[in-house]
């Protein structure tokens, strides 16, 4: 692993999350076991602003230094992640007679499966755990890897915007650290979980188990699949079809929609969508998320038949599709685990900072959108095991490219 740790304080760094719908921005305050929420802000990035590099470019930067300028941040420091198009994950297995030889067997890896070069680019890895292929016990290793220009580029963006990174974490070990503080009793610790962050582009699924990484895969469907299908099927434009899809959360009677339509609706004077274009809604999104949920299953497979003995008991699912109650009631009827929602701010105070974010709109509490910023926020408390298990890019050595 790559020698770098955060030192441990009370004020935590800036956790950034660049998404690709919006700017989440959150810092901690950390005093035993009570946490704080120093500072939070969030930007929307709209749809058009994405189909410009520069302009995107641009209007990211424009944002963090205004949130910093109004949101009340203290100091600079700030662990942020690379975006899920631009990370590179891929589990491997190694004979116990490979394990010295890691370093060797992980360059090739890259070289071949990703087409990197591992004296220029970046690589990282995790150890999952012993498995049993035949009658032999090998490694599974977790291997993260990404292009030397995307790490450049990337500090370029928060050093223009006047942040100091001090860490380049992955989501799926920010948000598996969003989690792992609340996996604290020993029973929960024995019990093996998936959490599953349903982002904009891609949907990122991690099993851990004794606060450990085990699996983790990245599915390339997320919300804005649902928004295409809907505007292909009403043949509209993406913006007006991601306004229809926010009257889907808002509206948990359409859960009912299909299996009981010859009833009389609960819903007649929704928005005055006519019954034809909700149940078109309804199939759109229905249809994204069967093929979402087959992909959290064959993952679920590969996880019990990989770690034999291991049985996954719950699946916590967070990012902005958490919301999306047509594909929770679909995951509650096909997957043999028990389903719940993310609340990575259970337990903070709330009331000490400057908090810029209206978090008493999200009607239920949750705020689901927010595991991955707060996990990037978390990076560096528990030292003890974020070495063992967590990964991050060695910033020194990216800056000595430079």
């Amino acid at each position: 692993m790559l020698p770098w740790s955060l030192k441990i304080r009370s004020q935590q760094p800036i956790g950034l999350d660049i998404g690709h719908n919006s700017i989440k921005m959150i810092q901690l305050s950390i005093n035993e076991d009570q946490i704080s929420v120093i500072a939070a802000d969030e930007t929307r990035i709209d749809a058009g602003i994405n189909n410009d590099t520069q302009t995107r470019r641009d209007f990211i930067i424009s944002s963090m230094k205004r949130m910093l300028s109004n949101g009340g941040f203290v100091g600079r420091n700030v662990v942020s992640c690379l975006p899920s198009d631009k990370l590179k994950i891929t589990s491997l297995r190694l004979a116990e007679a490979e394990k010295f030889s890691i370093e060797q067997a992980l360059r090739r890896e890259v070289t071949h499966r990703f087409g990197l070069d591992p004296d220029k680019d970046s690589m990282d890895y995790m150890v999952a755990g012993s498995v049993r292929q035949g009658d032999e016990v090998k490694n599974e290793l977790i291997l993260f890897a990404t292009d030397d220009e995307t790490i450049k580029e990337h500090i370029a963006i928060l050093e223009e915007a006047d942040l100091r990174p001090v860490a380049i974490d992955t989501i799926p070990c920010a948000l598996f650290r969003s989690f792992e503080r609340s996996l604290r009793r020993q029973e929960d610790r024995d019990r093996t979980a998936v959490f599953v962050d349903v982002g904009s582009r891609f949907t990122t699924v991690v099993f851990g188990r004794g606060g450990e990484i085990s699996f983790i895969k990245q599915i390339q469907i997320g919300r804005q699949k649902f928004t295409n299908e809907i505007a292909i099927k009403l043949g509209i434009e993406t913006g007006e079809a991601e306004t229809l899809q926010e009257t889907l959360r808002v509206d948990p009677g359409l859960l009912s929609l299909k299996s009981d339509a010859s009833k009389q609706s609960p819903y007649e004077n929704w928005h005055n969508i006519d019954m034809s274009t909700r149940q078109a809604m309804v199939d759109a999104v229905s249809a994204v998320a069967e093929d979402l949920v087959k992909e959290i299953s064959l993952c679920l497979r590969y996880y019990t038949v990989t770690f034999r003995g291991k049985r996954v008991e719950r699946a916590v699912f967070a990012g902005g599709g958490a919301y999306e109650d047509i594909l929770l009631n679909i995951l509650k009827r096909k997957l043999a685990v028990e389903i719940e929602l993310a609340q990575p701010l259970r337990g903070f105070d709330l009331s000490s900072g400057r908090i810029r974010v209206n978090f008493d709109s999200d009607k239920r509490g949750l705020f689901c959108e927010w595991a991955v910023a707060v996990g990037l926020a978390l990076k560096g408390w528990n030292r003890t095991t974020d070495d063992k298990r967590q990964t991050c890019y060695e910033l020194q050595e990216c800056y000595e490219r430079n």
